[in-house]
C-alpha cells in the first residue's frame, strides 16, 4: 500500500489571515489541488492539520476519500506533522508533501516510490534536496522525527540526517516542488497557469 501525507497544519503566518490550505488557486483550494495530483498514484491520502482545520479542509476535499491526522500540539512544524501523519498512514512507504505545493507531479511521486530503499527517497532539484516532496518509510520517519524533536530541533535537515534515503535527481522542473508561502506567490502562480 502506498500512502500520501499532506501537511496542512501550519498557521501560514506569511500568507495573511486566510488559511493557506483552503486558499484558492484558479478556483480550487490548494489542499484539493495537491490531493488531486497525488490521489491517482497512492492508495490513501492522510491530511495532517490542526483540529479547527478539519471542517474547512473536509469541505475543500468533498468527494475525495481521505483521513485526518490531527496534530496533538498545533503548529509544531513540518517535522511534527510528518510524525503525526506517518503514525496514521497505513502504507509502509509514504509520500510526504505540503498543502502549498500545488504543482507536484504524479510522475515524480511514482518515481520516488520506485526508487525508495531503506528509509525512502528524496528528490534533488538542481543542487537542493526537497524533503517536503519525499517518500519515506513511515516507521523510520516517525522514529527520526521523535529523535529530532526530542533533541529540540524542528529542522527538516536534521530529520533527513537521521534517515537513510536515496537521492533522486529530478527531471521535473523546479515548479513541480515550488511552494506558495505568500499572497504574492499565489498571485504569481495564478498568472503562470498550471
Amino acid at each position: 500500500m502506498r500512502s500520501a501525507v499532506v501537511l496542512a497544519g501550519g498557521y501560514s503566518s506569511r500568507f495573511g489571515e486566510t488559511d493557506k490550505a483552503t486558499a484558492e488557486l484558479d478556483g480550487d483550494p490548494l489542499v484539493r489541488r495537491v490531493v488531486d495530483r497525488v490521489d491517482g498514484v497512492v492508495d490513501e491520502v492522510v491530511v495532517n492539520c490542526r483540529d479547527e482545520q478539519r471542517e474547512p479542509i473536509a469541505t475543500a476535499l468533498d468527494g475525495v476519500d481521505h483521513r485526518f491526522a490531527v496534530d496533538p500540539v498545533p503548529d509544531g512544524g513540518p517535522v511534527a506533522g510528518i510524525r503525526t501523519g506517518c503514525r496514521v498512514a497505513r502504507g509502509r512507504f509514504t509520500f510526504v508533501t505540503a498543502c502549498d505545493m500545488p504543482f507536484v507531479r504524479p510522475q515524480l511521486v511514482s518515481r520516488l516510490f520506485a526508487a525508495a530503499e531503506d528509509d525512502g527517497a528524496v528528490p534533488r532539484v538542481g543542487d537542493r534536496l526537497r524533503p517536503l516532496a519525499g517518500v519515506y518509510r513511515a516507521d523510520a520517519a516517525v522514529e527520526a522525527a521523535d529523535t529530532t524533536l526530542g533533541l529540540g530541533s524542528s529542522a527538516l535537515t536534521d530529520l533527513l540526517d537521521r534517515l537513510s534515503v536515496v537521492t533522486v535527481p529530478s527531471p521535473a522542473p523546479v515548479r513541480a516542488v515550488r511552494d506558495i508561502d505568500t499572497r504574492e506567490d499565489l498571485t504569481a502562480a495564478q498568472s503562470s497557469g498550471t
